[in-house]
């Protein structure tokens, strides 16, 4: 079961750059009515709350079959649609293409460098394509949906659609149009389902079952975190008070870059997957957070000298894990050398936790505030636990900091003028002032 402990966010530990329960208190007369809009799902984009109930049937039949059809699983996606399924492949099944079938490819950019890698190592005849897109309007999504489709039918004639999954809207859309259009197997996100919130429906499910992963056990994980969290007492929902104490520390001490920093490399990605939850949620009406991915110890190296003494503009999470599952001991070699005989004989589990140990401590001694979060080991159960935690952190933060955390206002804008540079109907407003801007930078440069 995942815990919190935050004794070194409180000044009782870490001094006057603490928080104290005088603040935590005043966070419980606003939980209630929040809490009451989040466990009653009172706007659409709660619909991530019910998604530990679904039937997970068509995921795993959909599964099968590409295990058993194909060489290789290629996902297209942007965002969410990308972050949520590279988070569960990192941490559930490392080096996964160094030893498993259907080696697993996710092509979630534009850079045609990297699609040209990948189409020539893989056989297309042999290939599950897996496009992620809610409208099928993405620009980034399509245009590699568009190259692949084209790819597929010099490869396979007649038979491309059956290569192809769609994840999508399941009623309308440019996505489901095509799908249906062409008879391509789809798998559902409902309306209420953002990208960022998504990695717990088929999205993430089907990825999951592809690499051999029970999608059941991640979401039994998320519905047990659900359930520890509909309580409205701070001090009892682990997600509330992670989120709370974040919101305090923002506001009241202007420390407002959050790192996130899991000793675990296979947990690398769900940093990265943290970030945009965080970001795209919270950032906006001049407000909001800016999320730091990190990894643990690699970022001891390379950051950690900044958090130590750098602006005091941070706060730290660590993610903590009982059992790595594999463990060495450290042979009695060099025993005559004084810098390394120390270490003889212990565990790599014991270095890395004593690492991660000794970073919490020297942050608090020096009066920076950081928790931990403990999870007993990385599998399918507690992934998603750490999902369905963050992704309710993230929107009890956002309706406590008064904005709307699943909403992206201003990520639409530069969409637009895509749209018009790319010659989209009803957007040459938008490439006219692309235009002029480009004529007003001509000259400026060096």
């Amino acid at each position: 079961m995942l815990t919190l402990n935050f004794a070194n966010m409180m000044e009782e530990v870490i001094g006057p750059n603490g928080t104290n329960d005088k603040a935590i208190e005043t966070l419980r007369a606003k939980t209630p009515e929040i809490h009451a809009d989040i466990i009653g799902r009172k706007r659409n984009e709660l619909e991530f709350m019910g998604l530990p109930d679904q039937d997970t049937a068509e995921v795993k039949k959909l599964g099968g079959e590409v295990r058993g059809e194909s060489d290789a699983f290629l996902l297209l996606g942007i965002g969410g649609s990308a972050l949520g399924p590279r988070a569960v492949l990192e941490a559930l099944s490392p080096l996964h293409n160094l030893r498993e079938v259907p080696k697993v490819f996710i092509y979630d950019n534009v850079d045609p460098r990297t699609l040209r890698h990948i189409l020539s190592v893989v056989d297309l005849g042999k290939t599950t394509v897996n496009v992620i897109s809610k409208s099928g309007s993405t620009a980034e999504t399509a245009a590699g949906f568009m190259i692949l489709w084209d790819e597929m039918k010099k490869a396979v004639g007649k038979d491309a659609a059956r290569r192809f999954i769609a994840t999508t809207d399941p009623a309308s859309g440019n996505l489901r149009k095509i799908a249906d259009d062409h008879g391509m197997r789809t798998l559902p996100i409902e309306k209420g389902i953002g990208g960022r919130y998504s990695v717990l429906s088929p999205v993430g499910l089907l990825l999951a079952e592809v690499i051999g992963v029970d999608s059941r056990e991640l979401l039994r994980g998320a519905a047990e975190m659900r359930s520890r969290c509909s309580t409205d007492d701070i001090g009892k929902n682990p997600a509330y008070m992670f989120g709370g104490l974040l919101y305090l520390m923002n506001v009241n001490a202007n420390r407002n870059v959050n790192v996130l920093i899991p000793y675990a490399d296979g947990l690398k990605f769900l940093s990265e997957w943290f970030c945009q939850l965080w970001a795209e949620s919270l950032g906006k009406d001049g407000k909001g957070m800016t999320p730091y991915p990190s990894v643990g110890t690699t970022d001891q190296h390379s950051q950690m000298q900044l958090w130590m003494e750098g602006p005091g503009d941070k706060v730290v999470t660590f993610i903590r894990v009982g059992e790595y599952g594999a463990d060495y001991t450290i042979p009695r070699v060099f025993e005559e050398i004084e810098g390394t005989s120390y270490l003889s004989g212990h565990r790599l589990s014991e270095l890395i936790k004593a690492e991660e140990e000794s970073s919490e401590l020297s942050l608090a001694k020096r009066g920076h505030p950081n928790m931990t979060i403990e999870v007993p080991s990385i599998d399918a159960y507690h992934l998603g636990e750490l999902f369905q935690f963050f992704e309710i952190a993230t929107a009890f933060t956002g309706l406590l900091m008064g904005i709307n955390p699943f909403n992206q206002p201003g990520v639409e804008e530069g969409k637009n003028f895509t749209y018009g540079m790319m010659g989209k109907k009803g957007f040459d407003a938008k490439r006219e002032e692309v235009e002029k801007a480009r004529k007003d930078r001509a000259g400026r440069q060096a």
